[in-house]
């Protein structure tokens, strides 16, 4: 399971999906500010990477990983980090439950089937108001370690790792258009796997069976309009990014600056 046939920002790292790069989007302070062409790749559960995706990791120069995901959900899946020497697993639960992983999703099924928009709506402001501690780890690597890019994931690297690009491209100033699609580039990233991820989900359940296909299909989509809804949500809920990021994790104004400096370049 690769990205191997997708063009960038996706990456090749055999044996991981949904994998690609962050970064080289315009921003909106000046018309001569990027962001750097890469701060961070993304992607799902790495667990299944192959000894040659090992060497595209470390190629990539990622040196540490950060997993979103609930550690009851990881036993669940039975997965475990990989061993690679030179990368550091990091755990960055957005919930001490596994309450966003697809099969904790499926008891909200006939909510999707319903109303996909609002569904999603709420699930991400959820994560927003418990996950403030966990994407803080990920910010303060970048603080830190600023010309060293990391690997950020979840289960299918759509919700919580979507919902941490998407405020980090927030606070840089990127246009919502841009944050929009990369959002749905997931869709693109996980189109060629949803078999086997369908399989697997399935796998995870009681009874082994799917009764609300069409609920199951739109908790896996990425459409543009659910950005878009979320990215409204967020300046409803909090007013920016900036004030989501120094209300609910410990990073203050001056660490939002010194990401932009990090991370903003000039062309």
């Amino acid at each position: 399971m690769t990205s191997q046939s997708l063009p960038p920002p996706f990456v090749i790292v055999e044996g991981v999906i949904n994998a690609r790069s962050v970064g080289g989007f315009s921003t909106s302070d000046t018309d001569s500010d990027i962001v750097k062409p890469v701060i961070l790749f993304r992607s799902a559960d790495p667990s299944r990477i192959t000894p040659k995706g090992k060497e595209q990791l470390l190629a990539l120069g990622v040196r540490r990983v950060f997993d979103f995901r609930a550690d009851d959900e990881i036993a669940g899946y039975k997965t475990t980090a990989p061993m690679i020497p030179g990368v550091e697993f990091l755990r960055a639960p957005v919930s001490e439950s596994r309450a966003f992983d697809p099969v904790s999703l499926a008891a909200r099924m006939s909510e999707f089937a319903g109303n996909e928009l609002e569904t999603f709506v709420t699930l991400y402001h959820e994560i927003l108001e418990i996950g403030g501690s966990a994407f803080e780890q990920v910010f303060r690597h970048m603080l830190d370690r600023p010309s060293e890019p990391c690997l950020i994931h979840c289960t299918a690297g759509k919700d919580r790792t979507g919902i941490f690009t998407a405020v980090l491209l927030m606070l840089l100033g990127v246009a919502d258009e841009d944050i929009i699609k990369d959002y749905a580039l997931t869709s693109v990233g996980l189109e060629p796997y949803l078999p086997l991820l369908i399989e697997r989900f399935k796998q995870q359940l009681p009874d082994g069976n799917v009764d609300n296909w069409d609920g199951a299909l739109k908790m896996a989509s990425s459409r543009p309009e659910t950005m878009a809804a979320t990215l409204n949500m967020v300046r409803e809920k909090y007013g920016s990014a900036d004030k989501w990021v120094t209300s609910h994790t410990g990073l203050n104004e001056q660490d939002i600056l010194a990401l932009r400096r990090n991370f903003l370049i000039k062309v």
